[in-house]
């Protein structure tokens, strides 16, 4: 994952990222004073919301820009940067949770997250996380790729989303226990009028580095916007059709 964030704006137009997150937590029965990594941390809400709750907390994500935002707002919280594919930590912890960030992670490379994930729990710690799952957005990727052709370039899918058994595989692979498991449907809310463009903007970057200048990026992300309006706008709000896999784990 390598994507330059917009920090303060991801903070001010997509909290409902973190906010979603609070109820990944319910997930975690660790006791008070147990030990937490929160992978891809972002700007540290949810860290926070852990600390909270009483545990000891770290936070470790790629982006500087998060982070810079995540040390300002929580100076008293450890956050580290780093990649989730390949990390280590100085002592191992018995919970390590993630929030809305392995889709950003190549399909190749999961295997790699999940053994670093594996290394640094302790015996029989805990898994919990949620993430993009098969059909996350599905009506807003057809349409960027219909409009990609129309303009005749070819639309790479920039996530990878996974269906639960796809994915319990990979986790058991790697020498997990699955304890829990979901993929739901998860209509979001998106801020203000122009939400979906908006949302085009911040998240869907890779893809739009091979079209030729940014006034035919704009065209085509006015024409999907268009193309959606009578799926996605609903009583003068913008909507994103978001799929999300949920689970829980353990090393065994």
């Amino acid at each position: 994952m390598n994507v330059k964030w917009d920090a303060n704006k991801y903070a001010a137009d997509f909290s409902f990222v973190h906010q979603y997150g609070n109820s990944v937590i319910e997930l975690i029965d660790a006791d008070k004073g147990s030990s937490v990594l929160d992978l891809g941390c972002g700007n540290g809400a949810l860290t926070k919301v852990l600390q909270d709750k009483g545990y000891l907390v770290k936070g470790l994500d790629s982006s500087k820009e998060l982070l810079d935002i995540a040390k300002e707002k929580y100076p008293d919280i450890d956050f580290m940067q780093g990649d989730a594919t390949d990390f280590t930590l100085s002592e191992p912890v018995d919970v390590v949770f993630s929030n809305a960030v392995f889709h950003w992670i190549n399909k190749d490379k999961q295997h790699y997250m999940l053994k670093c994930v594996y290394n640094v729990l302790n015996k029989n710690g805990q898994f919990a996380f949620e993430f993009g799952g098969h059909g996350n957005n599905q009506k807003i990727h057809s349409a960027l790729a219909r409009a990609f052709s129309e303009y005749g370039y070819c639309y790479e899918m920039p996530f990878y989303f996974p269906t639960i058994g796809e994915y319990a595989t990979m986790l058991e692979n790697a020498g997990f226990g699955v304890q829990y498991a979901v993929l739901f449907d998860r209509l979001t809310e998106l801020k203000g009028e122009n939400g979906l463009k908006d949302w085009i903007n911040m998240f869907v970057k890779t893809p739009f580095s091979i079209v030729k200048t940014e006034q035919e990026k704009e065209i085509i992300v006015d024409k999907v916007v268009e193309t959606l309006r009578n799926d996605l706008f609903m009583n003068g709000k913008w909507y994103a059709d978001y799929v999300r896999i949920r689970m829980k784990a353990t090393r065994v």
